[in-house]
């Protein structure tokens, strides 16, 4: 089970992008139970990104939905960092 920590520019994008969408909302909420029991579900499609976010990963929430995480403290937490569209996050 992965230990999660909230960043404040993370809480900050959550309430501007996904809080006000209950289907978002409820979705995210789900999608982070997954991740956190099993982050390499297949359903998440987690993958290790590159450029001027290397070091970095994501998995997706929705279809245009994507949360940016570090693993960290030997992969048993994780640094939520960002959430939104592909554009946004990326």
């Amino acid at each position: 089970m992965i230990n999660l920590v909230w960043d404040p520019a993370f809480k900050r994008s959550y309430k501007k992008r996904i809080a006000t969408d209950a289907i978002l909302k409820e979705e995210f909420w789900d999608t982070l139970e997954l991740f956190v029991m099993t982050p390499f579900d297949p359903h998440l499609k987690t993958h290790k990104l590159t450029g001027k976010l290397l070091g970095l990963w994501a998995f997706s929430v929705a279809h245009d939905c994507r949360v940016v995480f570090k693993f960290y403290n030997d992969n048993k937490s994780v640094l939520l960092i960002d959430i939104g569209t592909h554009d946004e996050v990326y």
